[in-house]
C-alpha cells in the first residue's frame, strides 16, 4: 500500500461493533510483489485491528510461483509460500490460516490431477480447493482474471474434465467471474453436484465499462441469476469484494473513505437478497483484503456487515461470521 493510500484510509476510522463476535475470514490474499507487500505481518494488522478473527482462507493471487520447472506446476510454489506464513500464524498470538486455495489450470483435463496432488502435498494438510477464476467480459473496459479465460470457458470439455478431478480429490471450487457469468456457473455445478462451489464477491455484479451507470439493471439481471444458482444445493456464496473498483460505487474518488454506514445502505439489499437466497447455512461474509482496502479499512468492512445482521439471531451470525466458512473449507 502506497502512502497516499494509507493516508486517505487513516483519514476515517472506527471502532469495533461487536468485538466479540467470533470470524472466519474466508478470502484473503498474501503477496509480497516489487510494488507492494502484504503478507502475514500486514494481516495481522488488519485482522488484529479490534475484531475477533479467530481463522482466515488464503485464496491464489498469484504470489510466490516457482520460477522455473513445468509451467502447470509453478502456481505450486503458492502453496509453499503460504503455508510457511500458516505455520507462523499458527506459532504466534493472533489468527491463524487455517486453509489454502490455489491455483490449478483446469483446461488440463485429468492431467490436472498431478498439480492438484502437488498442491495437497505442499499444504501440509492446510490446502482446500483451487480457484481458476473465469471473470471475462468482451468489453475492453473490464478486465480480465489473471488465468486470460477465454469465453464460456466453464462450458468447454477440457474444462469440465479437469473440474471433475476437484470431487476425486475433495476438493472445493472457488468461482470468480462477472455476473454475465453467473447461468455457466448453474450449468457447471448441475453437471458436478459432487463438487462444493463457493461463489466469489456476490457473483461479480459489474458497474463499469458498458454496464456504468446501469445499475438497477445489472441488479435485476444479476438477482434473476443468483435465485437460479442459489437452487444448485452444492453452491455457497461470499458477502464480500464490495470494495472492489469494477463494480463501480468509485468509493476510492471520494474524499474520505465511507463509513460502514454507507456501506451498508449501498450493499445492504444486494447481501440480504443473497442470504435470503442461500440461507445463512450456504452464505459467508469475507473481507477479500487487501484488494477491498482500496475502498474502505478492515474493521469498517466488517463493521458494515455487523450492522447488517444486528437483528439476526446468535447463531444466524455465527453461521455468517464463521460457522459457514468454515465448514466450507472443512477447517
Amino acid at each position: 500500500m502506497d502512502q497516499q493510500q494509507a493516508d486517505w484510509l487513516a483519514l476515517y476510522t472506527e471502532e469495533p461493533v461487536d468485538p466479540a463476535q467470533e470470524i472466519c475470514d474466508p478470502h484473503h490474499h498474501l503477496w509480497d510483489f516489487p510494488t507492494d507487500r502484504y503478507c502475514l505481518e500486514e494481516l495481522r494488522a488488519d485482522t488484529g485491528a479490534g475484531h475477533n478473527i479467530v481463522s482466515t482462507v488464503f485464496i491464489e493471487c498469484t504470489a510466490g510461483y516457482r520460477a522455473d520447472g513445468p509451467e502447470a506446476m509453478r502456481p505450486v510454489g503458492e502453496t509453499e509460500f503460504v503455508l510457511a506464513q500458516a505455520i507462523e500464524s499458527a506459532d504466534t498470538e493472533g489468527s491463524e490460516i487455517k486453509g489454502i486455495v490455489g491455483l490449478a489450470d483446469l483446461t488440463l483435463g485429468a492431467d490436472v490431477a498431478e498439480v492438484l496432488e502437488a498442491h495437497i502435498e505442499a499444504g501440509g494438510g492446510r490446502f482446500k480447493g483451487i480457484r481458476h477464476a473465469t471473470a471475462y467480459d468482451p468489453s475492453p473496459d473490464v478486465r480480465r482474471s489473471h488465468t486470460r479465460p477465454t469465453p464460456g470457458l466453464m462450458g468447454e470439455p477440457s474444462f469440465r474434465e479437469g473440474f471433475a478431478q476437484l470431487g476425486r480429490h475433495d476438493l472445493r471450487f472457488d468461482a470468480w467471474l462477472y455476473h454475465p457469468q453467473i447461468t455457466e456457473l448453474v450449468d457447471l455445478a448441475h453437471a458436478h453436484s459432487d463438487v462444493l462451489i463457493v461463489l466469489d464477491h456476490l457473483g461479480g455484479p459489474l458497474g463499469v465499462g458498458p454496464y456504468a451507470g446501469r445499475r438497477d439493471e445489472v441488479r435485476a439481471e444479476w438477482r434473476r441469476s443468483i435465485i437460479q444458482l442459489a437452487e444448485c444445493p452444492n453452491v455457497s456464496v461470499k458477502l464480500g469484494g464490495i470494495g472492489m473498483t469494477v463494480y463501480g460505487l468509485d468509493w476510492h474518488h471520494q474524499p474520505t473513505p465511507p463509513t460502514s454506514d454507507a456501506l451498508a445502505e449501498a450493499w445492504g439489499p444486494d447481501i440480504e437478497f443473497c442470504i435470503g437466497q442461500f440461507g445463512v447455512r450456504r452464505s459467508m461474509f469475507e473481507s477479500n483484503f487487501p484488494v477491498d482496502r482500496r475502498s474502505t479499512g478492515y474493521t469498517v468492512l466488517w463493521n458494515t456487515f455487523q450492522k447488517l445482521t444486528a437483528d439476526y439471531s446468535p447463531d444466524e451470525r455465527s453461521a455468517l461470521f464463521h460457522d459457514t466458512a468454515s465448514a466450507f473449507y472443512d477447517l
